[in-house]
């Protein structure tokens, strides 16, 4: 549990060499359709932006509460355009219940049912896509960062928020920043395509992160009494891999680990990994790890067993 400063300190500073780069890159190559590449690479560096504020959030990085709201703000609100108030609320209600059918707002059904009950109480778009939903769940993501910045600010005027101010100064300043350099730099037809390449692969990149971690997992409902320990584990999922899955997944790779202690550092969790999974056996509690592609794979088998009530429907219809 004890603090990773120099960690922090090596992580922090690369994210922001390379967003710096990368924007200067951006203006560099100018009036070019190879801004797009430019544009792949910052979605990489902004779904990188947003693990650092994850870790932020969790207190993993600084002790005190005020430093830590600040660095959030500043690297969510202001680096990425996603209200850093906001996305901790709904993080902290997650963490306390994970895969729980009224109580996770990360299954609530907007676009995408995530059980059979919702697919039969679904109306209107989740009702439509929820049949193919399956097979739309990766090109949906492209519009995930859309949703973020879109939630973001209904959030200011719609949720408690401490330091609404600060929080919406932050927000809108990265809006306006990011479109005028974007339209300064290139004509409107190259602009959009860009914007357009840049949204995409980074909500595609941070939902590509997010999905293994208790997609296809074990959902729970109010009838359901798990300990906090079998609540955690039985409803989480690793994923295995080496130091390029660590880096690419922020850590999140070791969800279970994480999910019992959300404030450890990251590069501790891979240690706490070997006493979490004995004491798991020594319990006889489930501890599942996969490989990335297993776990894709069983979050769309779950997404489509889901909708099946949708298809059946449609079918009659």
């Amino acid at each position: 549990m004890g603090r990773r400063p120099g960690y922090y300190t090596a992580r922090i500073s690369a994210v922001a060499v390379l967003y710096a780069g990368g924007w200067a890159g951006f203006v560099l190559i100018g009036a070019s359709w190879w801004t797009l590449a430019v544009a792949g690479a910052l979605a990489l560096v902004f779904g990188q932006v947003a693990l650092v504020t994850h870790d932020i959030a969790h207190r993993q990085v600084f002790r005190l509460r005020r430093m830590s709201e600040s660095a959030g703000r500043i690297a969510a609100n202001a680096g990425i355009g996603m209200g850093f108030g906001w996305w901790q609320e709904k993080h902290t209600r997650h963490h306390a219940n994970p895969n729980h059918e009224q109580l996770d707002p990360d299954i609530v059904p907007d676009l995408l049912v995530w059980t059979r009950t919702q697919a039969a109480e679904a109306s209107g778009l989740p009702r439509l896509i929820g049949r193919s939903q399956a097979y739309l769940f990766f090109p949906l993501l492209t519009l995930e960062s859309l949703n973020l910045h879109v939630a973001s600010v209904r959030a200011l005027r719609t949720r408690p928020l401490r330091h609404r101010l600060a929080e919406a100064s932050l927000l809108f300043g990265h809006f306006a920043c990011y479109l005028t350099v974007v339209f300064l730099v290139l004509p409107p037809g190259m602009a959009v395509a860009f914007i357009a390449v840049h949204q995409g692969l980074f909500g595609m990149y941070l939902g590509s992160v997010f999905a293994p971690n208790h997609k296809g997992m074990p959902v729970l409902t109010s009838a359901d009494r798990p300990d906090f320990l079998r609540r955690q584990v039985l409803t989480s999922r690793n994923v295995r891999g080496g130091r390029i899955t660590d880096i690419a997944l922020g850590g999140l790779n070791y969800q279970i680990e994480h999910h019992l202690f959300p404030s450890m550092p990251t590069p501790n969790l891979r240690k706490a990994q070997v006493v979490v999974r004995r004491y798991c056996e020594e319990l006889g509690v489930d501890y599942l790890e996969t490989s990335l592609a297993t776990s894709y794979r069983q979050a769309l088998r779950s997404l489509h067993q889901a909708g099946a009530p949708l298809r059946r429907t449609g079918a009659t219809a």
